[in-house]
């Protein structure tokens, strides 16, 4: 998943062709698209918005054994953090690392083993007793980790030995340090890394999870491959657009073949616009559309287009929109990225997207679809440093109360 400020920054340009774009327009619940049914995966959505992934950091600190598997495991917190926000037509969790080599987020959940997948059990239960529809989202950081976290090989992977060129990285225990320059994965490596991929579905079936969401955006390792400022390979998996995408593909292909989820269960995740994780290939504008076309051989659940400036713009080619994306991908289309509640209404009504995810405002607004839905206020926006702390704990997280009209 990714940090907030990746996901879901508000003060973000979102574009799109054919938008409405009315800051004043005033749709009546009756013709409001947020607010009505969609069938996805052959699951019923009780309305178009969706719960943006976003890292949180919410597991329980381990100062005292760095690598206890205590600080990579879903609790109680949250437990309740995706049960306060089980409104939500979709929740797509924070990003959870599937491996060891994947792992560079202290304190951000694991889906690796069979413990993962009994703490992430409950929460699955409680959103579902909730009436609420839950997918995982499988992250596998690349580059953007640090060697401190992988005793068992002590290095970073990528597509390429391109180190990221801005911004600090941090160590295990959270020191802020110059990048490292990775190790191109090796093809064996290549195939070890989607069984990761593969193994954590499995898990996240067993974890009782609706669907999954596979995290290509944002500069992690998917997006490392798909983008040619970061991939210089000179093997099938890089050069052209077709090898570029080999790697996304051959892991969406194993995921289907293993059988845990159906192909109309897995849906997967593009940020061609954002600079996050020193990203922006000149070429983008060409790439996404074709790996939106590829990708549509698959019947996948979705497609979630990161298309806003909400956490910067790379100005290396023209912006990607998603009336492109929807020009190549037959799917439902998710678009995120700093939408307000009439933007994302007009993106649904312009016809380039089915779904709309909200992730900012969703952290001080569990009850975002009531507020939405009844034009209720906002919460003040979260501050800054209860975003991913984990020692805030509870704070900043599940402290935030739904919104209770006053009496007439």
């Amino acid at each position: 998943s990714s940090s907030i400020t990746q996901n879901a920054v508000q003060s973000s340009t979102h574009i799109s062709n054919n938008q409405i774009t009315n800051p004043k327009a005033n749709f009546t619940m009756a013709d409001t698209r947020l607010f009505s049914k969609f069938t996805l995966g052959g699951q019923e959505l009780q309305n178009r918005m969706v719960l943006a992934p976003m890292t949180r950091s919410r597991c329980e600190p381990t100062p005292d054994d760095l690598f206890s598997i205590k600080n990579s495991m879903p609790n109680e917190r949250m437990v309740e953090y995706y049960t306060q926000r089980a409104s939500a037509g979709l929740i797509i969790t924070e990003g959870t690392q599937i491996s060891e080599l994947s792992w560079g987020w202290m304190c951000a959940p694991k889906i690796e083993t069979e413990e993962h997948a009994t703490a992430w059990k409950k929460v699955t239960d409680a959103v579902h007793e909730k009436g609420g529809i839950i997918y995982l989202q499988l992250w596998h950081l690349g580059r953007q980790s640090h060697s401190s976290f992988h005793p068992a090989t002590n290095k970073i992977v990528s597509a390429s030995d391109i180190k990221i060129s801005i911004g600090e990285s941090k160590t295990i225990t959270g020191e802020k340090v110059e990048h490292e320059t990775p190790t191109p994965l090796t093809k064996d490596e290549i195939k070890e890394t989607i069984q990761d991929f593969v193994r954590a579905t499995r898990l996240a079936k067993e974890a009782g999870f609706d669907g999954v969401e596979v995290h290509g955006a944002n500069g992690y390792l998917i997006d490392q491959f798909l983008q040619s400022c970061s991939n210089n390979r000179t093997d099938e998996y890089g050069g052209s657009f077709e090898n570029r995408v080999r790697f996304l593909k051959e892991i969406v292909e194993a995921m289907i073949d293993e059988g845990s989820f159906p192909a109309n269960r897995i849906g997967f995740r593009l940020s061609p616009n954002g600079n996050f994780g020193d990203m922006g290939g000149e070429d983008n504008y060409e790439m996404f559309p074709y790996v939106a076309k590829e990708m549509n051989k698959y019947g996948l659940a979705y497609l979630h287009l990161m298309d806003g400036f909400g956490f910067g713009f790379h100005n290396k080619c023209k912006a990607v929109t998603s009336f492109d994306i929807k020009k190549n991908f037959d799917g439902p289309i998710i678009v995120n990225v700093g939408l307000t509640k009439d933007m994302g209404e007009g993106l649904l009504r312009s016809g380039t997207a089915d779904l709309a995810a909200y992730g900012r405002p969703y952290i001080a607004n569990p009850d975002l679809v009531e507020r939405f839905q009844n034009d209720w206020p906002l919460n003040d926006s979260a501050s800054h440093e209860t975003w991913w702390d984990a020692e805030c704990r509870t704070t900043g997280y599940t402290d935030y109360k739904a919104y209770v009209p006053a009496e007439e």
